[in-house]
């Protein structure tokens, strides 16, 4: 069974009507006070493939809360085990103003937090921190594996790799979920490996996100700073382990088939709900 999209619709409209789901409330992750909404999300022809269409979000930030947009997109929950991919091009400089924010380009899959230290909480992460972040100033991508967090005040448990250096332009994001433990890989190459406690245990969304560190905005400007990037597809093969190279074969089959979206993945019964504030 296969959930894939590779973002062919012509606005934030049409993408509701298939079943994402646009933030549009305060919550986890991002800058208290910021916005969220459809203002973050656009469909867009790509540049560089005539007739593909990119699915673009968009955040902006004058330094002051109020002043900060961010942009959120989540899939109904109801996927677990098996492969997750997507591809991503990610952007080491703002579309407009001055650099130096620390911006959070992500891409992952999520369960709700019920409560402080919840152990049934999941979620396996890329984070990609072009303008460095989490105590140090290092561009890098990490790779994250949860076991468990308390938001306030923050306490993370998780397993986590890093790989410095910029990664602008486009890549393949993969994860592999099985019962023992989470593969990830970029580009094709192995990344990580992480178990025990690390382990989603309940259905999850699939999220991408473009948020700003909260705490740590730049100085107040007249001229907001524009941050963006870029998704080409993505995809969910239930209970199926993919390799990198099946997964680019999938949507090559796919595409050349016609097929824009597909979604055989049932619905949970009853329904999980599936807030888009994580």
């Amino acid at each position: 069974m296969i959930f894939f999209d590779d973002f062919s619709q012509p606005d934030v409209t049409a993408l509701a009507a298939d079943g994402w789901i646009v933030r549009n409330v305060a919550g986890h992750p991002g800058v208290p006070g910021a916005r969220w909404g459809a203002a973050g999300l656009v469909l867009i022809d790509d540049p560089e493939r005539p007739g593909n269409r990119l699915l673009q979000l968009r955040a902006q930030t004058d330094g002051t809360p109020a002043g900060t947009q961010q942009a959120q997109l989540c899939s109904t929950r109801k996927m677990l085990r098996g492969t997750y991919a997507a591809r991503i091009r990610f952007h080491d400089e703002p579309f407009a103003g001055a650099d130096g924010d620390p911006v959070i380009q992500s891409f992952y899959a999520t369960s709700p937090l019920a409560h402080d230290y919840d152990p049934r909480f999941s979620e396996v992460d890329w984070e990609y921190l072009a303008n460095g972040g989490w105590g140090s100033p290092v561009t890098r991508l990490y790779g994250l594996s949860w076991q468990t967090v308390r938001i306030e005040p923050w306490d993370a448990h998780n397993s986590a790799h890093e790989r410095p250096g910029s990664l602008a332009g486009w890549h393949q994001l993969l994860m592999q979920v099985t019962p023992a433990e989470v593969r990830l890989f970029v580009d094709g190459e192995p990344f990580a490996v992480h178990g025990g406690r690390n382990v989603p245990v309940q259905a999850m969304a699939l999220q991408f996100n473009l948020w700003f560190s909260p705490g740590n905005l730049g100085a107040p400007s007249a001229q907001p700073r524009v941050w963006r990037y870029e998704v080409d597809w993505v995809l969910h093969a239930k209970d199926r382990l993919l390799a990198p190279a099946e997964v680019d074969a999938e949507v090559a089959r796919l595409r050349a088939a016609g097929v824009a979206r597909q979604d055989a993945i049932p619905a949970e019964k009853p329904p999980l709900d599936s807030p888009c504030n994580l």
